[in-house]
């Protein structure tokens, strides 16, 4: 008997972070499937880096959408806040080459 071998369903976690306004990052928007997708679409069209992390995202997606991320993922969450911070120097610079 063939075994099919059954794909994951897509998930996505949206964060935002205003460091002026707010003490943490919040969950902006989550979702599986056709909603994953749409998140993830939504943010390439806006420029928004995205980094793939399923079990950061499976912890995550257990959150209440405007609930701040608790302390105890405040590192995962920061090192992707570092890879963000990353990815926009990278392109202000490539920008900047281009001028």
């Amino acid at each position: 008997m063939k075994q099919e071998k059954k794909e994951k369903r897509q998930e996505a976690v949206a964060l935002s972070y205003n460091k002026h306004t707010q003490d943490a990052p919040i969950v902006v928007a989550k979702g599986g499937g056709l909603i994953a997708e749409t998140i993830i679409e939504k943010a390439k069209e806006n420029g928004v880096p995205i980094q793939e992390d399923p079990s950061l995202v499976e912890l995550l997606s257990k959150l209440n959408i405007q609930e701040k991320i608790p302390e105890d993922l405040y590192q995962a969450v920061a090192e992707v806040f570092a890879f963000i911070y990353k990815m926009d120097q990278e392109y202000e610079q490539t920008k900047q080459k281009k001028n």
